[in-house]
Order: C-alpha cells, then sequence, then structure tokens
C-alpha cells in the first residue's frame, strides 16, 4: 500500500462520480490490485461482455469498467494511508491511523472494532 501524504479520505463514488480512465488506472496501481482483482462479477454485465476471457488484458478490463461502472467492486477507498479495495469492510481500519479508530460494525452489524477503539476478539 502507498501512503499519499495531504490526501483527504474518501470512498470512491464510482456511479455518481466515475472515475476517468487515467484515474481509474491509478487507482489500481496505488493499490496494489489487478484491474481484474477491481472486476465485479455479480449483477453486473460480466459475464454478457465476456469479462471472464482471462486473455483480457487489463487495459481491455479497464476500458469495459469506463465504459460500465458498475463493473468496478467496492468500496475502494483512498486515504493518506493508502488506496484499498476495502472487502471485508474491515479492511478500512488498515487505512485509518489509530486514533481514528472508534466503534466500528459491518454492515451486517457484527462489531469489529468496539467503543474503546479496540478489536472485538471473534
Amino acid at each position: 500500500m502507498i501512503r499519499n501524504a495531504g490526501i483527504e479520505p474518501h470512498v470512491v463514488e464510482y456511479l455518481k462520480t466515475p472515475p476517468s480512465r487515467p484515474l481509474l488506472e491509478q487507482l489500481i496501481q496505488r493499490a496494489g490490485i489487478t484491474a481484474r482483482h477491481l472486476l465485479r462479477q455479480k449483477d453486473t454485465p460480466y459475464a454478457e461482455l465476456g469479462l471472464d476471457d482471462e486473455n483480457l488484458t487489463d487495459a481491455q478490463i479497464v476500458n469495459a469498467m469506463v465504459d460500465n461502472p458498475a463493473l468496478m467492486n467496492r468500496p475502494l477507498v483512498v486515504s493518506p494511508m493508502g488506496v484499498k479495495l476495502c472487502r471485508p469492510s474491515e479492511a478500512v481500519l488498515e487505512l485509518l491511523p489509530s486514533e481514528q479508530q472508534r466503534a466500528f460494525a459491518k454492515e451486517d452489524g457484527e462489531q469489529v472494532v468496539g467503543a474503546d477503539g479496540r478489536r472485538v476478539a471473534q
């Protein structure tokens, strides 16, 4: 994960404001993942577009995501500590300085960090 001083933490709002091709390529590179790793299969035109073809290049996959932003897996989070595809959701904790970690629950309500800022034993 590459650190980025001076960047305001945010979730990439890919449906409201889809990233441009250069920005998407930069986010993928900064996250240290491949374009295929960012590719969402479920509830997208993944199959219809033939994106299961292992011979597709990263450039072809990025083109598909630029044309169809719903193909981007989520959430992609940017912070001063780096860029990360936060699946599972508690992966976002790696992007927060310890003093910012407070109570945190997953989408299903499972508590991951307690009110004291400490991870809950599972």
